[in-house]
């Protein structure tokens, strides 16, 4: 089969979702059923990896489809309730549940699900194919320059605290940015305090690369105890700090000004790196104060994030800044080599523009 010839209008993504609702509607409907693997498709549809990449991102979206690490993706039975896997993870079941097609959940950190930039993104696609030729568009496994700028622009606070677009690198997704970010940190052994509760998907990730993970704790009244930080930086062989850029989800902690220099500090006066995660770093209601990024030392600063959840699944790509380990990081990202839509990304660097 080849979608190549099938309705130019569309994008060849679109093809490929189509004919996966089309394969998965024939699935049974009293378990799930594995489904072909990226490359698999790839050869049968004639496309790109990427292309199939992203059908199944959205497909996964919708709770059509969930993935298992090594194993791939399956396809959930076409029924009217999804079996919820009863003695698992409590955790694995709200997320199962929360992947339900139709399904909306209270206090969602997903808000970009309700309004979709797809249409813009389209819109915004179709001018610049007729300015970027695809056969002149060279392969950038590190992203596009146009996006990376504009993050690299959108990251800059003051001229000690400013990135340049070569430190800046786009991944398939955050997953996949976050795996090459543990390989390039060589953090397997090492010790790494997180914020908790921590988000699940980098917590699992952490502990499967053999990380010793030491959760740290907010206090019942929502502040965040530094004298247990202090305490774990000066008698834990602490190598990495994983912490929120501004709230802290899912609880919805915010620290104040006065908290987050108090930490910087402890960072500093340790030699700890600061890996920030600024998923949540637009979603907050009031004008934030200052990011961690912004205080602590620059050279030992890792931000991670994704266009995910402001734009929504249109935008999976997940980047990273750093400034030191660069040539460890362009090895890593070419090895794997990443297949990205430049357009899509030189559209989403317009929507920031």
């Amino acid at each position: 089969m080849n979608l190549r010839g099938e309705r130019q209008a569309d994008f060849a993504y679109q093809a490929v979702y189509r004919y996966m609702i089309n394969l998965i509607n024939e699935v049974s409907r009293e378990a799930p059923v594995k489904l072909p693997s990226l490359r698999q498709l790839a050869t049968r549809l004639n496309v790109s990896i990427s292309t199939i990449q992203y059908a199944y991102s959205l497909l996964e979206k919708e709770g059509r489809v969930y993935s298992v690490a090594k194993s791939g993706y399956f396809a959930w039975p076409v029924a009217a309730t999804m079996p919820i896997m009863a003695g698992t993870d409590l955790l694995e079941r709200l997320y199962t549940a929360a992947r339900r097609p139709a399904m909306v959940v209270l206090s969602n950190d997903e808000p970009a699900l309700l309004g979709s930039l797809d249409g813009a993104l389209l819109a915004l696609e179709r001018q610049l194919v007729r300015r970027y030729p695809h056969h002149l568009q060279p392969s950038q496994p590190c992203g596009v320059w146009e996006l990376r700028a504009a993050l690299a622009a959108r990251y800059t606070a003051s001229p000690t605290h400013c990135w340049q677009a070569d430190e800046v690198y786009i991944g398939a997704d955050l997953q996949g940015v976050l795996e090459i970010l543990v390989d390039a940190l060589d953090l397997k052994g090492t010790v790494v305090v997180v914020e908790s509760p921590c988000d699940y998907l980098v917590l699992r990730l952490l502990q499967a690369a053999g990380v010793r993970v030491i959760e740290w704790p907010w206090r019942a009244d929502g502040r965040p105890d530094l004298t247990t930080l202090e305490h774990l930086l000066r008698h834990e062989p602490v190598h990495l700090v994983l912490l929120s850029s501004v709230v802290s989800m899912p609880s919805g902690n915010a620290m104040t000004d006065p908290e987050r220099l108090h930490v910087a500090r402890l960072l500093d006066q340790h030699g700890c790196w600061l890996l920030e995660n600024d998923t949540f770093g637009d979603l907050s209601f009031a004008p934030p104060g200052s990011p961690l990024r912004s205080l602590v030392n620059p050279e030992r600063l890792i931000v991670f994030s994704s266009f995910e959840k402001v734009l929504g699944p249109e935008a999976p790509f997940g980047y990273l800044l750093a400034r030191q380990m660069s040539n460890e990081l362009q090895r890593q990202f070419l090895l794997r080599s990443f297949r990205l839509s430049a357009i899509r990304q030189r559209a989403i660097a317009r929507l920031y523009e």
